[in-house]
């Protein structure tokens, strides 16, 4: 645990409810191994609601308004809010795919899915994983690091790599993208979740696994993939929830550095 009070006399003292609260909720993030993606969208936003009652200090608005920092936290905030809404619009339109195909077999009541419903499909899917990709490829020059030795500019940058991270591996979920050649066509882990496997679960990535139906599978039995479809749904409804109540969060940190701007 960082000490806050021995490098920055503007700083509240390092036993400040609030200090604590924010720092039990990073230590929570840095040990999530083993924790769902759903589990980390929640705990960000606690982490987000100990942040902005942080900022409302004002020994905290005062050490902020110095230098330039508060225009670097507003750049990385905006990235993020953006990040968030795109997260938001992808999570939506795959459970929109989801729920086409779905209806589309119940419709035909065929034992197996008809070409075209899967062709649609896969379609829906690929566009996905387009917007993903491309998301992800301009956020490469996105700085999260702390480049100062300021206590409370280290726990807001920190902040700011743990939301990317999370958020990475939402996209990154969602998208379908596989990368294991060795894998059949329902997996849904790529390199970069294998790589950081502390913000997703197995558990999560084995109910999104029916997202990446590829044109091979258009003889699977339509009860068995119905039933796929249905799981993935119900964790693409968490995700949706839990990314929902993120970008409040966001937002309302967004205009809590904005406040300390104007002041």
């Amino acid at each position: 645990m960082a000490n806050f009070h021995s490098r920055s006399n503007s700083f509240p003292s390092q036993s400040h409810p609030t200090i604590e609260s924010v720092e039990n909720q990073l230590c929570r993030l840095r040990d999530s191994e083993s924790t769902s993606v759903c589990s980390n969208l929640a705990s960000l936003r606690n982490l987000h609601e100990g942040i902005n009652d942080l900022i409302q200090m004002p020994s905290v608005q005062q050490t902020l308004s110095q230098g330039n920092w508060i225009n670097e936290l507003l750049e990385g905030s905006l990235k993020l809010v953006d990040l968030c809404a795109l997260s938001r619009e992808i999570v939506c339109l795959t459970k929109e795919s989801v729920q086409d195909l779905e209806s589309s077999i119940r419709r035909n009541k065929a034992e197996t899915a008809t070409s075209a419903d899967v062709s649609a499909y896969v379609a829906s899917r690929k566009k996905i994983t387009k917007m993903v990709n491309k998301s992800i490829k301009n956020l490469k020059s996105f700085n999260h690091k702390s480049t100062t030795d300021n206590d409370l500019l280290t726990m807001l940058k920190e902040t700011e790599s743990h939301d990317l991270s999370v958020l990475k591996s939402v996209l990154i979920l969602l998208s379908g993208e596989n990368k294991r050649s060795n894998q059949t066509s329902w997996s849904l882990l790529s390199k970069f979740t294998a790589q950081n496997s502390r913000v997703y679960s197995e558990s999560v990535a084995e109910d999104l696994s029916s997202l990446n139906i590829e044109k091979s599978t258009k003889n699977m039995d339509s009860k068995n993939m119905l039933k796929k479809l249905k799981s993935s749904e119900m964790t693409i409804q968490e995700i949706e929830e839990g990314l929902e109540a993120l970008f409040r969060s966001l937002v309302k940190t967004r205009v809590s550095l904005l406040n300390v701007l104007s002041h």
